[in-house]
């Protein structure tokens, strides 16, 4: 098991000078316990990535990174909650050619359909952008970082393609996540 005591310890200190376009009225909301987190991994199907599931029981249920914050993953006072978000979307867009694919749990909105999610089933966390925007769907998923700690890692120190969008900078081109058709078939 890896310990992420490091980089939880350094996300909490980021989250400290958060200034949420969303606050949360209660403010940072509690880890969760290992029984919730066991409950929603039955509901889902498949394992949280073990960083993932690092921040929402020793850290916080969402409630704090870029723009909107992350999700929480369950019964949680985001807008949105992880769990529930992945469901829906397995099921509202099964058997259509924006079939939702398996594994891949969204934590975070950015707003005009875009999502940051998670792919559980790579072994790094592998942070997936889904862009429905240019209203293709074989257009729609790209890489956003090849790990989940990486991802994290830019959040903590400002240095990730949201930062520099809004600095008004050239981003890299993300590359394509070409797996999507395949995985929503699963």
């Amino acid at each position: 098991m890896t310990d992420y005591s490091g980089l939880l310890a350094r996300i909490a200190r980021r989250a400290g000078q958060d200034e949420p376009d969303i606050p949360l009225d209660s403010g940072l909301p509690a880890p969760l316990p290992q029984a919730a987190i066991d409950t929603a991994e039955e509901r889902l199907g498949f394992r949280l990535h073990p960083l993932l599931a690092a921040v929402y029981r020793d850290f916080a249920n969402g409630g704090f990174g870029p723009d909107y914050q992350l999700f929480s993953l369950v019964n949680g006072p985001t807008s949105e909650q992880a769990i529930d978000s992945y469901l829906e979307a397995r099921t509202t867009q099964a058997g259509t050619e924006w079939a939702w694919p398996e594994g891949v749990l969204p934590i975070l909105n950015w707003g005009c359909g875009m999502y940051a999610c998670v792919d559980c089933r790579s072994e790094q966390g592998r942070v997936l952008l889904f862009d429905p925007n240019p209203g293709d769907p074989d257009a729609a998923w790209w890489i956003d970082s090849p790990s989940l700690e990486d991802w994290f890692e830019h959040y903590v120190n400002d240095t990730a393609w949201w930062v520099k969008a809004e600095a008004g900078e050239d981003t890299d081109e993300m590359p394509p996540w070409p797996e999507a058709r395949h995985r929503a078939a699963l």
